[in-house]
């Protein structure tokens, strides 16, 4: 089975419990919770602003080894995600 991933950021959705919210409370399995919650995302940002976000959390080997190619993983991978596909 394929892993899901969220979205907005790409954050492996491993569980339900990582799951966002829809407004009437039920699981949004498209969106993990820090990015969706109560039928709304939580951050009004631009696609590269979200990136700079994500950037720290998966540099240092967890599983990019640096900043720099997290961010050009980021590049090519959150252009084709539902929230940034244009």
């Amino acid at each position: 089975m394929e892993m899901k991933i969220c979205q907005s950021c790409a954050m492996p959705l491993e569980s339900p419990d990582l799951y966002g919210a829809n407004a009437d409370g039920s699981k949004n399995e498209d969106y993990c919770c820090y990015c969706f919650k109560n039928g709304s995302f939580t951050s009004d940002e631009t696609m590269e602003q979200m990136i700079e976000t994500c950037v720290p959390f998966v540099s240092k080997g967890n599983p990019y080894p640096d900043e720099d190619t997290a961010r050009k993983a980021m590049l090519e991978i959150f252009p084709n995600l539902k929230r940034w596909k244009k």
